[in-house]
């Protein structure tokens, strides 16, 4: 992280995320996704962007946390990777967005260490906001990590 990095904190179940400011294109209500048959649980469908077709995927699935009904406060990340040597357009479906603010690297601490081995490496550091934690994420990471966020590297997948 540079010594004072700008993300957009949001949220999934009770808990505080970020993502790298730089890494987001913009940020949408919800709006209708075309669901696709045969897909996996993470990838909700497509939706419309300015009339580009833009896959989108679950935070929360992503996570591995509990599913949940859309809020008023439901928003699409529309974020811009770098996947297996790919840039990839791809919408981020999260539970509520705080704000965009700067977090501190010299503050920032690692994943924790448990004693034994867990999915860390999708997590970029642990900032403080507000009196709470922020973990802030590896999307590229997080992306490859999940099965099926990694099936839209794959050209094939869509196309199937």
């Amino acid at each position: 992280m540079a010594e004072h990095d700008q993300f957009v904190t949001l949220g999934a179940a009770d808990e505080v995320f970020a993502i790298p400011v730089c890494q987001v294109q913009e940020i949408l209500d919800l709006r209708p996704i075309a669901r696709l048959p045969h897909t996996p649980s993470s990838f909700l469908g497509l939706t419309d962007v300015r009339g580009h077709s833009v896959p989108v995927v679950d935070l929360r699935s992503l996570l591995g946390l509990m599913p949940t009904e859309p809020s008023l406060g439901t928003r699409i990340l529309v974020l811009e990777l770098d996947l297996a040597g790919r840039r990839l357009r791809i919408g981020l479906l999260v539970d509520r967005v705080f704000e965009v603010t700067g977090l501190d690297a010299a503050q920032a601490e690692p994943a924790p260490d448990i004693g034994r081995r867990w999915q860390s490496d999708c997590i970029r550091g642990i900032g403080r906001r507000a009196g709470g934690f922020v973990v802030i994420l590896d999307m590229p990471r997080l992306m490859g990590a999940d099965e099926g966020a990694a099936m839209l590297l794959d050209d094939t997948a869509l196309a199937a």
